[in-house]
Protein backbone atom coordinates (compact mmCIF):
# COMPACT_ATOMS: atom_id res chain seq x y z
CA UNK A 1 0.00 0.00 0.00
CA UNK A 2 1.36 3.47 -0.82
CA UNK A 3 -0.15 6.74 0.09
CA UNK A 4 -1.33 8.03 -3.26
CA UNK A 5 -5.00 8.92 -4.46
CA UNK A 6 -5.28 6.66 -6.54
CA UNK A 7 -4.09 3.82 -4.30
CA UNK A 8 -6.87 4.33 -1.79
CA UNK A 9 -9.61 2.85 -4.56
CA UNK A 10 -8.20 -0.65 -3.26
CA UNK A 11 -10.80 0.51 -0.54
CA UNK A 12 -10.40 -3.45 1.09
CA UNK A 13 -7.10 -3.42 0.80
CA UNK A 14 -6.70 -0.41 3.41
CA UNK A 15 -9.73 -1.60 5.76
CA UNK A 16 -8.02 -5.51 5.88
CA UNK A 17 -4.85 -3.60 7.05
CA UNK A 18 -6.70 -1.70 9.79
CA UNK A 19 -7.18 2.09 8.12
CA UNK A 20 -9.93 3.99 8.57
CA UNK A 21 -9.94 5.59 5.13
CA UNK A 22 -11.38 9.47 4.03
CA UNK A 23 -15.50 8.72 4.00
CA UNK A 24 -16.24 12.13 1.71
CA UNK A 25 -15.74 12.70 -2.24
CA UNK A 26 -12.30 13.93 -1.91
CA UNK A 27 -12.01 15.17 -5.15
CA UNK A 28 -15.76 17.13 -5.19
CA UNK A 29 -13.46 18.28 -1.54
CA UNK A 30 -10.82 20.17 -3.52
CA UNK A 31 -13.02 21.45 -6.14
CA UNK A 32 -15.28 22.86 -3.71
CA UNK A 33 -12.19 24.52 -1.61
CA UNK A 34 -10.37 25.74 -4.48
CA UNK A 35 -12.99 27.68 -5.57
CA UNK A 36 -14.19 28.60 -1.99
CA UNK A 37 -11.88 28.58 0.42
CA UNK A 38 -12.74 28.86 4.16
CA UNK A 39 -9.47 27.63 5.90
CA UNK A 40 -6.03 27.60 5.01
CA UNK A 41 -3.16 26.81 7.82
CA UNK A 42 0.26 27.71 7.95
CA UNK A 43 2.81 25.39 9.10
CA UNK A 44 2.55 22.43 7.71
CA UNK A 45 4.29 20.45 10.87
CA UNK A 46 3.54 17.23 12.84
CA UNK A 47 0.59 18.92 14.94
CA UNK A 48 -1.42 20.14 12.30
CA UNK A 49 -1.44 16.64 10.53
CA UNK A 50 -2.40 15.46 13.88
CA UNK A 51 -5.40 17.51 15.40
CA UNK A 52 -6.64 20.10 12.87
CA UNK A 53 -6.59 18.17 9.76
CA UNK A 54 -7.84 15.25 11.34
CA UNK A 55 -10.78 17.52 12.84
CA UNK A 56 -11.11 18.82 9.67
CA UNK A 57 -11.53 15.53 8.46
CA UNK A 58 -14.20 14.63 11.31
CA UNK A 59 -16.77 17.31 10.14
CA UNK A 60 -16.21 16.37 6.73
CA UNK A 61 -16.80 12.91 7.16
CA UNK A 62 -20.35 14.12 8.59
CA UNK A 63 -21.22 16.26 5.62
CA UNK A 64 -20.67 19.52 8.39
CA UNK A 65 -18.49 21.10 6.04
CA UNK A 66 -17.75 20.51 2.45
CA UNK A 67 -14.66 22.61 2.44
CA UNK A 68 -11.15 21.23 3.64
CA UNK A 69 -8.14 22.68 4.73
CA UNK A 70 -5.07 24.61 2.17
CA UNK A 71 -1.79 24.19 3.76
CA UNK A 72 1.49 26.54 3.57
CA UNK A 73 4.51 26.50 4.99
CA UNK A 74 6.67 29.74 5.72
CA UNK A 75 9.92 28.49 7.25
CA UNK A 76 10.84 25.08 5.49
CA UNK A 77 9.69 24.59 2.08
CA UNK A 78 10.99 21.06 1.75
CA UNK A 79 8.00 19.65 3.94
CA UNK A 80 5.44 20.54 1.28
CA UNK A 81 7.46 18.42 -1.26
CA UNK A 82 9.04 15.43 0.10
CA UNK A 83 5.85 15.23 3.17
CA UNK A 84 2.52 16.88 0.87
CA UNK A 85 2.92 16.73 -2.52
CA UNK A 86 4.87 13.68 -3.10
CA UNK A 87 1.88 12.11 -1.76
CA UNK A 88 -1.39 13.85 -2.91
CA UNK A 89 -1.02 15.71 0.33
CA UNK A 90 -2.70 12.63 1.67
CA UNK A 91 -1.27 11.95 5.53
CA UNK A 92 -1.25 8.86 7.79
CA UNK A 93 -2.74 9.26 11.01
CA UNK A 94 -1.31 6.99 13.96
CA UNK A 95 -2.57 7.40 17.26
CA UNK A 96 -0.55 5.55 20.06
CA UNK A 97 -3.26 4.75 22.78
CA UNK A 98 -1.82 3.49 26.34
CA UNK A 99 -2.92 0.00 26.14
CA UNK A 100 -0.77 -0.89 23.35
CA UNK A 101 -3.25 -0.96 20.19
CA UNK A 102 -2.76 1.64 17.26
CA UNK A 103 -5.47 3.49 15.45
CA UNK A 104 -4.57 4.29 11.72
CA UNK A 105 -6.37 7.22 9.62
CA UNK A 106 -5.83 8.32 5.86
CA UNK A 107 -6.19 11.87 6.56
CA UNK A 108 -7.72 13.33 2.84
CA UNK A 109 -8.74 16.90 4.26
CA UNK A 110 -5.75 18.47 2.47
CA UNK A 111 -7.18 20.37 -0.28
CA UNK A 112 -4.27 21.78 -1.76
CA UNK A 113 -0.17 22.26 0.09
CA UNK A 114 2.21 25.44 -0.86
CA UNK A 115 4.91 27.33 0.25
CA UNK A 116 4.64 30.97 1.41
CA UNK A 117 7.66 32.39 -0.97
CA UNK A 118 7.49 35.74 -2.59
CA UNK A 119 9.92 34.21 -4.88
CA UNK A 120 7.72 31.37 -5.76
CA UNK A 121 5.37 32.95 -7.99
CA UNK A 122 2.78 30.64 -7.99
CA UNK A 123 2.42 29.43 -4.60
CA UNK A 124 2.53 33.36 -4.23
CA UNK A 125 0.25 34.34 -6.99
CA UNK A 126 -2.08 31.29 -5.26
CA UNK A 127 -1.92 32.75 -1.95
CA UNK A 128 -2.77 36.15 -3.26
CA UNK A 129 -5.98 34.74 -4.66
CA UNK A 130 -6.81 32.67 -1.25
CA UNK A 131 -6.18 35.82 0.78
CA UNK A 132 -8.50 38.16 -1.92
CA UNK A 133 -11.69 35.10 -1.35
CA UNK A 134 -14.69 36.52 0.16
CA UNK A 135 -15.67 33.23 1.84
CA UNK A 136 -11.71 33.00 3.44
CA UNK A 137 -12.84 32.91 7.26
CA UNK A 138 -10.32 31.83 9.14
CA UNK A 139 -6.10 31.89 8.44
CA UNK A 140 -4.54 29.34 11.67
CA UNK A 141 -1.02 28.59 12.37
CA UNK A 142 1.44 26.33 14.22
CA UNK A 143 4.07 28.04 13.32
CA UNK A 144 6.09 28.10 16.91
CA UNK A 145 6.45 31.01 19.52
CA UNK A 146 9.58 31.89 17.53
CA UNK A 147 7.55 32.20 14.31
CA UNK A 148 5.77 35.87 15.92
CA UNK A 149 9.28 37.46 17.04
CA UNK A 150 10.47 40.45 15.10
CA UNK A 151 13.09 40.60 17.48
CA UNK A 152 16.66 39.12 18.53
CA UNK A 153 17.83 38.20 21.87
CA UNK A 154 18.91 41.62 22.36
CA UNK A 155 15.49 43.45 21.36
CA UNK A 156 16.78 44.32 17.98
CA UNK A 157 14.65 44.00 14.73
CA UNK A 158 15.94 40.83 13.09
CA UNK A 159 17.89 41.57 9.67
CA UNK A 160 14.69 39.79 7.52
CA UNK A 161 12.47 41.89 9.65
CA UNK A 162 13.90 45.29 9.36
CA UNK A 163 14.40 44.54 5.30
CA UNK A 164 11.26 44.44 4.93
CA UNK A 165 10.03 47.71 6.72
CA UNK A 166 11.52 49.54 3.96
CA UNK A 167 10.39 47.39 1.01
CA UNK A 168 7.31 46.50 -1.00
CA UNK A 169 5.17 44.18 0.54
CA UNK A 170 5.40 41.93 -2.35
CA UNK A 171 8.91 40.97 -2.00
CA UNK A 172 8.81 40.26 1.76
CA UNK A 173 10.94 37.46 3.24
CA UNK A 174 10.41 37.30 7.18
CA UNK A 175 7.81 34.90 8.01
CA UNK A 176 5.30 37.61 9.42
CA UNK A 177 5.98 40.27 6.96
CA UNK A 178 4.69 37.33 3.86
CA UNK A 179 1.35 36.53 6.40
CA UNK A 180 1.15 41.08 6.14
CA UNK A 181 1.50 41.44 3.09
CA UNK A 182 -0.97 38.62 1.90
CA UNK A 183 -3.51 40.36 4.62
CA UNK A 184 -2.78 43.73 2.47
CA UNK A 185 -3.85 42.03 -0.34
CA UNK A 186 -6.92 40.97 1.14
CA UNK A 187 -7.42 45.35 2.17
CA UNK A 188 -7.08 46.43 -1.73
CA UNK A 189 -9.51 43.74 -2.76
CA UNK A 190 -12.54 45.17 -0.35
CA UNK A 191 -11.12 45.33 2.80
CA UNK A 192 -12.59 41.87 3.75
CA UNK A 193 -12.86 41.02 7.76
CA UNK A 194 -10.42 37.92 8.39
CA UNK A 195 -9.40 36.06 11.56
CA UNK A 196 -6.33 34.87 12.33
CA UNK A 197 -6.00 32.34 14.78
CA UNK A 198 -2.87 31.05 16.26
CA UNK A 199 -2.37 27.59 17.60
CA UNK A 200 0.99 27.59 18.80
CA UNK A 201 2.09 26.43 22.52
CA UNK A 202 2.62 29.80 23.64
CA UNK A 203 0.67 32.60 26.34
CA UNK A 204 -1.64 35.08 24.79
CA UNK A 205 -1.21 33.49 21.25
CA UNK A 206 -3.37 36.01 19.48
CA UNK A 207 -1.79 39.01 21.01
CA UNK A 208 1.51 37.87 19.96
CA UNK A 209 0.38 37.40 16.83
CA UNK A 210 -1.73 40.88 16.51
CA UNK A 211 1.35 42.46 17.71
CA UNK A 212 3.37 41.43 14.84
CA UNK A 213 1.07 41.92 12.28
CA UNK A 214 0.60 46.01 14.09
CA UNK A 215 4.22 46.01 13.93
CA UNK A 216 4.63 45.52 10.36
CA UNK A 217 1.48 47.87 9.07
CA UNK A 218 2.53 50.65 11.17
CA UNK A 219 6.17 50.45 9.79
CA UNK A 220 4.82 49.92 6.05
CA UNK A 221 2.81 52.95 7.12
CA UNK A 222 5.41 54.69 8.50
CA UNK A 223 7.32 54.26 4.96
CA UNK A 224 4.92 55.03 3.39
CA UNK A 225 4.55 51.74 1.04
CA UNK A 226 1.24 51.13 2.06
CA UNK A 227 -2.16 53.29 2.83
CA UNK A 228 -2.26 54.60 6.60
CA UNK A 229 -6.03 52.77 6.45
CA UNK A 230 -4.33 49.49 6.15
CA UNK A 231 -3.64 49.95 10.05
CA UNK A 232 -6.79 50.52 10.75
CA UNK A 233 -7.95 47.66 8.54
CA UNK A 234 -5.88 45.18 10.54
CA UNK A 235 -6.54 46.89 13.95
CA UNK A 236 -10.65 47.00 13.47
CA UNK A 237 -11.11 43.99 10.84
CA UNK A 238 -8.82 41.40 11.49
CA UNK A 239 -9.28 39.68 14.99
CA UNK A 240 -6.94 37.12 16.17
CA UNK A 241 -8.60 35.13 18.98
CA UNK A 242 -6.53 33.36 21.93
CA UNK A 243 -6.28 29.84 22.15
CA UNK A 244 -5.13 26.65 24.13
CA UNK A 245 -4.02 23.86 22.19
CA UNK A 246 -2.63 20.35 23.75
CA UNK A 247 -1.72 17.15 21.55
CA UNK A 248 1.54 15.71 22.11
CA UNK A 249 2.85 14.78 18.31
CA UNK A 250 6.72 13.60 18.34
CA UNK A 251 9.25 13.03 15.39
CA UNK A 252 8.52 9.53 13.44
CA UNK A 253 9.49 6.21 15.87
CA UNK A 254 11.09 3.56 14.66
CA UNK A 255 8.43 0.81 16.46
CA UNK A 256 5.65 3.05 14.60
CA UNK A 257 7.44 2.25 11.19
CA UNK A 258 7.92 -1.63 12.43
CA UNK A 259 4.33 -1.64 12.65
CA UNK A 260 3.16 0.29 9.55
CA UNK A 261 5.30 -1.56 7.72
CA UNK A 262 3.84 -5.29 9.39
CA UNK A 263 0.49 -4.53 7.89
CA UNK A 264 1.76 -3.95 4.35
CA UNK A 265 2.04 0.22 4.71
CA UNK A 266 4.86 0.60 2.20
CA UNK A 267 5.76 4.56 2.38
CA UNK A 268 7.36 4.45 6.08
CA UNK A 269 10.76 6.18 5.10
CA UNK A 270 11.04 9.71 7.72
CA UNK A 271 13.40 11.90 6.25
CA UNK A 272 15.17 14.87 7.62
CA UNK A 273 15.39 18.18 5.46
CA UNK A 274 18.30 20.49 5.25
CA UNK A 275 16.47 22.89 7.98
CA UNK A 276 16.71 19.72 10.72
CA UNK A 277 12.87 18.84 10.22
CA UNK A 278 12.04 15.36 10.43
CA UNK A 279 9.19 14.78 8.07
CA UNK A 280 7.24 11.48 7.27
CA UNK A 281 4.50 10.10 5.57
CA UNK A 282 2.28 9.29 8.63
CA UNK A 283 2.35 10.83 11.86
CA UNK A 284 2.16 9.74 15.14
CA UNK A 285 0.55 11.09 18.28
CA UNK A 286 -1.21 10.84 21.44
CA UNK A 287 -5.09 10.12 22.08
CA UNK A 288 -5.39 12.81 24.16
CA UNK A 289 -6.00 16.59 22.97
CA UNK A 290 -7.31 19.47 23.78
CA UNK A 291 -8.15 23.07 21.15
CA UNK A 292 -10.27 26.06 23.07
CA UNK A 293 -10.39 28.86 20.67
CA UNK A 294 -11.82 32.27 21.79
CA UNK A 295 -15.09 33.13 20.16
CA UNK A 296 -14.11 36.25 18.12
CA UNK A 297 -14.56 35.81 14.63
CA UNK A 298 -14.86 38.63 11.65
CA UNK A 299 -15.88 36.80 8.68
CA UNK A 300 -18.23 33.81 10.53
CA UNK A 301 -16.83 31.01 11.98
CA UNK A 302 -16.46 27.37 11.18
CA UNK A 303 -18.20 24.69 13.40
CA UNK A 304 -15.41 23.42 15.02
CA UNK A 305 -16.96 22.70 18.40
CA UNK A 306 -18.90 19.92 15.86
CA UNK A 307 -15.49 18.36 16.10
CA UNK A 308 -14.79 18.36 20.00
CA UNK A 309 -12.70 21.81 19.76
CA UNK A 310 -14.03 24.49 22.22
CA UNK A 311 -14.82 28.09 21.55
CA UNK A 312 -15.58 30.09 24.54
CA UNK A 313 -14.88 33.69 26.12
CA UNK A 314 -11.23 35.08 26.28
CA UNK A 315 -11.09 34.68 29.91
CA UNK A 316 -11.68 31.68 30.04
CA UNK A 317 -9.21 30.52 27.55
CA UNK A 318 -6.86 32.42 30.03
CA UNK A 319 -7.15 30.13 32.14
CA UNK A 320 -7.14 26.67 30.69
CA UNK A 321 -3.87 27.79 28.67
CA UNK A 322 -2.14 29.41 32.08
CA UNK A 323 -3.75 26.00 33.76
CA UNK A 324 -1.93 23.80 31.20
CA UNK A 325 1.10 25.95 30.25
CA UNK A 326 2.10 27.38 34.11
CA UNK A 327 0.82 24.27 35.92
CA UNK A 328 -0.56 21.50 34.81
CA UNK A 329 1.51 19.80 31.86
CA UNK A 330 4.37 22.14 30.62
CA UNK A 331 6.43 22.61 33.66
CA UNK A 332 6.53 18.86 33.82
CA UNK A 333 7.61 18.43 30.73
CA UNK A 334 10.87 21.05 30.96
CA UNK A 335 11.50 19.32 33.77
CA UNK A 336 11.25 15.69 32.65
CA UNK A 337 13.16 17.21 29.25
CA UNK A 338 15.82 18.86 31.67
CA UNK A 339 16.83 15.92 33.73
CA UNK A 340 16.42 13.46 31.05
CA UNK A 341 19.04 14.75 29.19
CA UNK A 342 21.33 14.93 32.13
CA UNK A 343 20.57 11.69 33.07
CA UNK A 344 20.91 10.34 29.15
CA UNK A 345 17.13 9.26 28.94
CA UNK A 346 16.44 8.79 25.30
CA UNK A 347 11.97 8.30 26.35
CA UNK A 348 9.83 10.15 28.29
CA UNK A 349 7.54 7.39 28.84
CA UNK A 350 10.98 5.38 30.62
CA UNK A 351 11.57 8.77 32.67
CA UNK A 352 8.09 8.01 34.08
CA UNK A 353 9.40 4.66 35.94
CA UNK A 354 12.02 6.93 37.86
CA UNK A 355 10.97 7.56 41.05
CA UNK A 356 13.12 10.68 41.94
CA UNK A 357 11.50 11.89 38.76
CA UNK A 358 8.29 11.11 39.27
CA UNK A 359 8.63 12.82 42.82
CA UNK A 360 10.06 15.60 41.13
CA UNK A 361 7.17 16.38 38.77
CA UNK A 362 4.22 15.84 40.73
CA UNK A 363 5.69 18.20 43.26
CA UNK A 364 5.66 21.04 41.00
CA UNK A 365 2.53 20.30 39.98
CA UNK A 366 0.20 19.47 42.43
CA UNK A 367 2.36 21.26 45.08
CA UNK A 368 3.68 24.03 44.00
CA UNK A 369 1.57 25.08 40.77
CA UNK A 370 -2.11 23.89 42.03
CA UNK A 371 -2.30 26.72 44.74
CA UNK A 372 -1.92 29.08 41.96
CA UNK A 373 -4.18 27.64 39.50
CA UNK A 374 -7.30 29.39 38.65
CA UNK A 375 -10.29 26.66 37.64
CA UNK A 376 -11.32 27.61 34.03
CA UNK A 377 -14.61 25.66 34.74
CA UNK A 378 -14.44 23.57 31.61
CA UNK A 379 -11.42 21.55 32.38
CA UNK A 380 -10.29 20.60 36.05
CA UNK A 381 -7.08 21.23 36.94
CA UNK A 382 -6.61 18.28 39.12
CA UNK A 383 -7.83 15.50 36.45
CA UNK A 384 -5.76 17.05 33.36
CA UNK A 385 -2.74 16.79 36.03
CA UNK A 386 -4.14 13.07 36.97
CA UNK A 387 -4.51 12.29 33.35
CA UNK A 388 -0.77 13.99 32.44
CA UNK A 389 0.50 11.54 35.06
CA UNK A 390 -1.08 8.55 35.30
CA UNK A 391 -2.27 8.15 31.54
CA UNK A 392 -0.28 10.55 29.24
CA UNK A 393 3.52 10.33 29.80
CA UNK A 394 3.70 6.64 31.38
CA UNK A 395 2.41 5.93 27.69
CA UNK A 396 4.92 3.43 26.40
CA UNK A 397 4.17 3.82 23.24
CA UNK A 398 4.71 7.07 22.99
CA UNK A 399 7.98 7.69 21.21
CA UNK A 400 8.55 10.97 22.30
CA UNK A 401 12.12 12.32 23.78
CA UNK A 402 13.66 14.97 26.52
CA UNK A 403 15.73 16.06 23.60
CA UNK A 404 12.81 17.15 21.88
CA UNK A 405 11.12 18.87 24.70
CA UNK A 406 14.42 20.41 25.95
CA UNK A 407 14.47 22.31 22.24
CA UNK A 408 14.20 26.31 22.96
CA UNK A 409 13.43 25.87 26.52
CA UNK A 410 15.18 29.81 26.85
CA UNK A 411 11.73 30.80 25.13
CA UNK A 412 9.45 28.56 27.58
CA UNK A 413 11.10 29.03 31.66
CA UNK A 414 9.00 32.74 31.58
CA UNK A 415 5.75 31.18 30.59
CA UNK A 416 6.37 27.47 32.29
CA UNK A 417 7.99 28.68 35.68
CA UNK A 418 8.08 32.58 35.83
CA UNK A 419 4.10 32.81 35.90
CA UNK A 420 4.14 30.59 38.65
CA UNK A 421 6.74 32.31 40.64
CA UNK A 422 5.00 36.09 40.12
CA UNK A 423 1.73 34.38 41.35
CA UNK A 424 3.85 33.52 44.64
CA UNK A 425 5.44 37.01 44.67
CA UNK A 426 1.88 38.26 44.38
CA UNK A 427 -0.23 36.47 46.79
CA UNK A 428 0.18 37.39 50.48
CA UNK A 429 -0.83 33.78 51.58
CA UNK A 430 2.29 32.32 49.35
CA UNK A 431 5.87 32.78 49.90
CA UNK A 432 7.98 32.38 47.29
CA UNK A 433 11.07 31.13 49.25
CA UNK A 434 9.02 28.04 50.06
CA UNK A 435 9.55 26.57 46.39
CA UNK A 436 11.66 24.20 46.37
CA UNK A 437 10.53 22.24 43.09
CA UNK A 438 10.57 24.93 40.66
CA UNK A 439 14.47 26.34 41.56
CA UNK A 440 15.49 23.04 41.29
CA UNK A 441 14.48 22.53 37.84
CA UNK A 442 15.81 25.84 36.92
CA UNK A 443 19.33 25.11 38.61
CA UNK A 444 19.30 21.66 36.16
CA UNK A 445 18.50 23.57 33.67
CA UNK A 446 21.89 25.72 34.18
CA UNK A 447 23.68 22.55 34.66
CA UNK A 448 22.39 21.29 31.48
CA UNK A 449 23.72 24.59 29.51
CA UNK A 450 27.01 22.99 30.34
CA UNK A 451 26.37 19.95 27.89
CA UNK A 452 27.90 17.04 30.26
CA UNK A 453 25.99 14.29 31.62
CA UNK A 454 26.10 12.48 34.94
CA UNK A 455 28.24 10.46 34.08
CA UNK A 456 30.61 13.09 32.47
CA UNK A 457 30.24 12.69 29.33
CA UNK A 458 29.27 15.78 26.61
CA UNK A 459 25.90 15.52 24.67
CA UNK A 460 24.54 17.47 22.01
CA UNK A 461 22.11 20.29 23.42
CA UNK A 462 18.84 20.89 22.08
CA UNK A 463 18.15 23.96 19.12
CA UNK A 464 17.77 27.26 21.28
CA UNK A 465 17.84 30.82 19.86
CA UNK A 466 19.75 31.33 22.69
CA UNK A 467 22.55 28.93 22.92
CA UNK A 468 25.35 31.40 21.46
CA UNK A 469 24.66 33.78 24.24
CA UNK A 470 24.25 31.05 27.08
CA UNK A 471 26.86 28.41 26.41
CA UNK A 472 29.89 31.05 26.32
CA UNK A 473 28.90 32.18 29.71
CA UNK A 474 28.82 28.24 31.33
CA UNK A 475 31.79 27.75 29.20
CA UNK A 476 34.30 27.98 32.30
CA UNK A 477 32.25 26.46 34.80
CA UNK A 478 33.84 22.43 34.74
CA UNK A 479 32.16 19.95 36.19
CA UNK A 480 33.26 19.32 40.10
CA UNK A 481 34.24 22.73 40.55
CA UNK A 482 32.51 25.62 42.27
CA UNK A 483 34.81 28.09 43.54
CA UNK A 484 33.22 30.74 41.58
CA UNK A 485 29.72 29.91 39.98
CA UNK A 486 28.19 33.24 41.18
CA UNK A 487 29.33 34.95 37.82
CA UNK A 488 28.35 32.86 35.56
CA UNK A 489 24.78 32.01 36.94
CA UNK A 490 23.80 35.58 37.91
CA UNK A 491 24.16 36.68 34.19
CA UNK A 492 21.67 33.85 33.31
CA UNK A 493 19.84 33.84 36.60
CA UNK A 494 18.83 37.83 36.92
CA UNK A 495 17.46 38.20 33.04
CA UNK A 496 14.16 39.01 33.23
CA UNK A 497 13.51 38.73 29.26
CA UNK A 498 14.44 34.45 30.90
CA UNK A 499 12.50 34.17 33.61
CA UNK A 500 10.03 37.01 33.30
CA UNK A 501 11.48 38.31 36.92
CA UNK A 502 14.98 38.78 38.33
CA UNK A 503 15.41 35.62 40.69
CA UNK A 504 17.78 37.56 43.28
CA UNK A 505 15.23 39.96 43.47
CA UNK A 506 12.56 38.16 44.51
CA UNK A 507 14.63 35.67 46.55
CA UNK A 508 15.17 32.75 44.46
CA UNK A 509 18.61 33.30 42.74
CA UNK A 510 20.93 31.98 45.79
CA UNK A 511 18.62 29.14 46.09
CA UNK A 512 19.28 28.17 42.78
CA UNK A 513 23.03 28.74 43.12
CA UNK A 514 23.17 26.15 46.03
CA UNK A 515 21.12 23.69 43.98
CA UNK A 516 23.77 24.13 40.85
CA UNK A 517 26.14 23.67 43.33
CA UNK A 518 25.26 20.56 43.99
CA UNK A 519 24.12 19.27 40.95
CA UNK A 520 27.62 20.05 40.09
CA UNK A 521 29.81 17.84 42.54
CA UNK A 522 31.14 15.60 40.20
CA UNK A 523 29.63 12.50 38.28
CA UNK A 524 26.59 11.02 39.84
CA UNK A 525 25.84 14.71 41.54
CA UNK A 526 22.56 15.32 39.45
CA UNK A 527 20.89 11.65 40.71
CA UNK A 528 22.27 12.47 44.54
CA UNK A 529 20.92 15.62 44.45
CA UNK A 530 17.29 13.77 43.17
CA UNK A 531 17.62 11.24 45.56
CA UNK A 532 17.95 14.01 48.11
CA UNK A 533 15.10 15.97 47.54
CA UNK A 534 12.82 13.76 45.52
CA UNK A 535 13.03 11.25 48.18
CA UNK A 536 9.31 9.68 48.43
Amino acid sequence: MKLRQEELKNVEVWEKAGFELPKFNREEMIKNTKENPEWIHFGAGNIFRAFPAAVCQELLNKGILNTGIIVAEGYDYEIIEKSYKKFDDLSVLVTLKANGSLEKKVIGSMAESLTVDTSNSHDWNRLKEIFRSKSLKMVSFTITEKGYSLVDANGEFLKDVANDFTKETSVATSYMGKLVALCYERFKNGKLPLTLVSMDNCSHNGTKLQNAVTTFAENWVNNKIVEPEFLTYVKEDISYPWSMIDKITPRPAESVIKMLNEVGFEDTEAVVTSKNTYVAPFVNAEESQYLVIEDNFKNGRLPLDKGGIIYTDRDTVDKVEKMKVCTCLNPLHTALAVYGCLLSYSKISDEMKDKELVTLIENIGYKEGLPVVVDPGIISPKDFIDQVLQVRLPNPFMPDTPQRIASDTSQKLGIRFGETIKAYVKDPNLDVNSLKFIPLVIAGWCRYLMGIDDNGNPFELSPDPLLSVLTPIMADVKLGENNDIHKPLSQILSNKSIFGVDLYEIGLGEKIEAYFKELNMGKGAVRSTLQKYCAL
